[in-house]
């Protein structure tokens, strides 16, 4: 996603996120006499872009000081040391090349992880990269490539934040093998029913360069629990 593009993202959020951030920071402002209805709504645009822009060049990593002189320049007409479509597309890739930092990161973090987590009691790499552990073992048939399934999961990132789960919504989930990402397919054929295994899925075996939703971020690893409760079809 582009920078600019996120950083305006962040301005449409709401103005309580913003004033909850910032309520521990009580820098006093110069006074403004609001006598009219214009200079009230004035006043009031002011605190909420201000807020939100707060915000955002909080989480960019970015220079308030810096960015207020250039807003200021902007928007009273003086003269910039960027055109408007210099600083478009400086923007662009600015934030191109912030993509490509946290995608590299994600990939390294997963590299590492993996080369400790094979290492550890219980955990089996397949050929292809996935690492499961059998948290309890089940009986009967194995389910076939393209068997129906019903299981129950929790699914966790490598930091740990959970990002969907059957258990939660109490409620298991039917699906067909062949119907999933490779991790699921691979790591559900090797259990039997009643087993439950924690699968370690590196990115390319997930949801690979695109990512999926807001939470699970390109090139992300994930750790999925899951518990094969019945083959429903082979």
């Amino acid at each position: 996603m582009k920078f600019k593009i996120c950083l305006a993202l962040v301005l449409l959020l709401p103005l309580s996120v913003m004033a909850k951030k910032k309520s521990t920071k009580n820098k006093q402002a110069p006074k403004v006499e609001l006598a009219t209805a214009v200079d009230s709504a004035s006043y009031a645009l002011g605190i909420y872009m201000g807020a939100k822009s707060a915000y955002a060049i909080e989480q960019q990593n970015l220079k308030a000081d810096v960015f207020a002189r250039a807003y200021n320049d902007a928007l009273f007409g003086a003269e910039t040391i960027m055109t408007p479509e210099f600083a478009s597309a400086y923007l662009d890739e600015y934030g191109k090349k912030l993509v490509e930092q946290e995608n590299e990161a994600r990939k390294k973090a997963q590299a590492d992880f993996f080369a400790e987590n094979k290492k550890r009691e219980g955990v089996v790499e397949t050929a292809s990269g996935l690492q499961y552990q059998v948290v309890k073992a089940g009986v009967g048939d194995f389910p076939a490539p393209n068997s129906k399934v019903r299981v129950h999961y929790e699914g966790f990132l490598l930091d740990g934040t959970k990002f969907d789960s059957s258990i939660d919504r109490g409620k298991p989930i039917d699906f067909n093998l062949d119907r999933v990402i490779k991790g699921w397919a691979e790591g559900v054929a090797l259990m039997q029913p009643g087993a439950k295994y924690t699968l370690y899925i590196p990115y390319d075996l997930g949801y690979g360069a695109q990512g999926a939703g807001n939470v699970i971020k390109p090139y992300s690893a994930l750790i999925f629990e899951v518990e094969l409760i019945e083959i429903l079809s082979k």
